[in-house]
């Protein structure tokens, strides 16, 4: 065990010292790779924030029963009893909202009761909310519900709230797999920026390797510090990568700011936790060892 750390401990001082050897080459290597991996960090922090919108909104849609403003809370609560008395099975609740009740609601909004009091009277007419099963054959049960609904007495519109939600979801998905083919890609071009590198250097070093064999320098000895050398290329690029994801989101955050606080809420996007930067690292660092090993076993052979 205390030979194998001297061995590593040998080849992280020559790895470090062939690296501060050609400090350019070095720094010009980390700054593509930082700029390549920044971002899928990026995208999958947009994605990270965007996601709680989706689960913070029911998953079953609802139809909304907007009646005439001169239609009486009576003529309401027939139109409600009547979808009740029809036991459709697609059909999950029934919810009637009282113009009072909504305008109550809205005035209760500091954004909504300067407008309100504007008003000489209740603008809003009465409404039923109608939650039916989410499958996929969701928008047509939601396009007959609502033509046979229309006809019913009282009735001004029927409007389908939650079909908005169903498309942000499909854009959730549309945008994952996009950051699954970009970070494809990025992996492809570190790999081959660390291949690149290292095969150049082992190259340089033939007659360096060659004498170490002949004195008896095993496999392992040898390509070590070129592994410890993709590691830490990846390793210093992924730390960099991170502070130039955040320093990106800060201005981004900046904008998202203003245009919150108009719709009275907070958001924000934000980095991966703790734990998901440093599997970040770690994976950054294992693609670098895999493309060192990779590349010095290719060209080490001779």
């Amino acid at each position: 065990m205390k030979q194998l750390l001297e061995h590593h401990r040998y080849a992280l001082g020559v790895t470090l010292r062939r690296l501060a050897s050609q400090p350019f080459s070095f720094l010009t290597n980390v700054a593509v790779i930082a700029l390549a991996l920044a971002l899928p960090l990026l995208g999958a922090s947009i994605l990270m924030s965007v996601q709680p919108l989706t689960q913070h909104v029911s998953a079953n849609p609802a139809l909304t029963i907007f009646m005439t403003p001169q239609a009486t809370l009576e003529q309401a609560q027939a139109v409600a009893q009547n979808i009740r008395e029809r036991n459709d099975p697609v059909v999950l609740d029934v919810l009637l909202v009282p113009k009072e009740t909504a305008y109550d609601t809205l005035k209760s909004n500091e954004a909504w009761r300067q407008a309100l009091d504007a008003l000489p009277d209740n603008p809003l007419p009465h409404a039923i909310s109608v939650t039916i099963q989410a499958d996929e054959a969701m928008a047509s049960n939601a396009d007959l519900l609502a033509r046979q609904w229309q006809q019913f007495e009282g009735v001004s519109f029927v409007q389908l709230d939650s079909i908005w939600v169903q498309r942000l979801e499909a854009l959730m998905r549309i945008g994952s797999i996009a950051l699954a083919m970009v970070t494809l890609i990025i992996a492809l071009v570190v790999l081959a920026s660390v291949f690149n590198t290292v095969r150049m250097q082992a190259l340089s070093l033939r007659e360096e390797i060659a004498v170490a064999r002949l004195v008896g320098a095993t496999e392992s000895f040898v390509r070590r510090p070129f592994l410890y050398q993709g590691g830490i290329t990846c390793a210093i690029s992924a730390i960099i990568a991170i502070g130039l994801a955040s320093a990106a989101l800060s201005p981004l955050n900046d904008a998202l700011s203003g245009l919150s606080r108009t719709y009275d809420s907070l958001f924000a996007l934000h980095l991966p936790d703790s734990l998901g930067l440093v599997a970040y690292v770690l994976a950054a660092i294992s693609l670098g060892a895999f493309s060192a090993r990779w590349s010095v076993t290719r060209h080490t052979r001779y």
